[in-house]
């Protein structure tokens, strides 16, 4: 239930800081909510083990909170029909990347949801947020979906490696329990 509280909190606030950007000298810009949805997808794969229904309603009850930003008026709803967009087809794609590789190493499976699901989400949402918008060119907009790339990519990676770690280490001790002998 964690992951999910995580996966949820890490998507509004992507919402709310997706047009606050952050110049880098080497890929352009990056919008600050792109640093916290990078969370998102180990947050969303960590919640698998309660099967593919609860993900698909974790997924929906964090575009529907999406929805009631806008509605609050927190949040543009260019941004939030973005968000929903790339919620609907990126989220969509990595859940189901992600169950058919459930006979694979957990790194597998992250891994490779991930590298379909990232690409996906940052074209998407960048796409129906920004294109057409004053001030975001395609010159700029392909720098910002570049950089967002690889900063989810990053973050996803650092995430993926903090729970790798948990994941091992609740392994080994599962693997040393069973080996004591009892008395």
């Amino acid at each position: 239930m964690r992951a999910a509280i995580i996966y949820i909190v890490a998507v509004l606030g992507a919402n709310l800081t997706a047009t606050w950007f952050i110049h880098f000298p080497v890929f352009g810009q990056v919008a600050v909510g792109t640093f916290v949805f990078g969370f998102t997808f180990t947050q969303r794969d960590r919640m698998h083990v309660r099967g593919r229904k609860f993900v698909y309603g974790v997924i929906g009850l964090a575009a529907l909170l999406s929805c009631g930003l806008s509605l609050l008026g927190h949040v543009p709803p260019r941004i939030i029909l973005a968000s929903v967009v790339a919620i609907i087809l990126a989220e969509t794609a990595d859940t189901e990347v992600y169950q058919r590789l459930l006979g694979k190493s957990w790194w597998h499976r992250v891994l490779t949801s991930n590298a379909v699901s990232i690409p996906l989400d940052s074209l998407f949402f960048n796409l129906v947020a920004f294109a057409g918008v004053a001030g975001f060119p395609p010159r700029v907009l392909a720098s910002i979906i570049f950089g967002e790339i690889l900063v989810k990519f990053m973050v996803g990676a650092v995430a993926a490696i903090w729970r790798g770690r948990q994941v091992d280490g609740a392994a080994l001790e599962r693997s040393s329990a069973q080996q004591q002998p009892s008395a």
